[in-house]
C-alpha cells in the first residue's frame, strides 16, 4: 500500500521551535486525499507564511503543542 502525498495550505503560523528557532509550528488544512478538510498541527523547516502550500508525505501524524518556558 503506497502512501500518497497530500497538499496542505497553511492557515496559521503558531511560533518557532527547535534549538535555534529554525522550525516553524503551523496549523495547516489538508486540501486533498483521505484527510481532506482536516486541520493538523505540523512542524515545518524553513520560512513559511499564511496561505503557503506545503506537501505532507503523511497527513495522519500531528506535532505536539509548543510549551512556554
Amino acid at each position: 500500500m503506497a502512501i500518497e502525498p497530500a497538499n496542505a495550505e497553511i492557515v496559521e503560523v503558531i511560533g518557532k521551535t527547535g534549538i535555534y528557532g529554525e522550525i516553524y509550528q503551523v496549523m495547516c488544512k489538508v486540501l486533498e486525499g483521505r484527510d481532506k478538510g482536516r486541520i493538523v498541527r505540523r512542524n515545518v523547516k524553513g520560512p513559511v507564511k499564511v496561505h503557503d502550500v506545503i506537501v505532507l508525505l503523511e497527513s495522519e501524524r500531528e506535532a505536539k503543542q509548543i510549551k512556554a518556558k
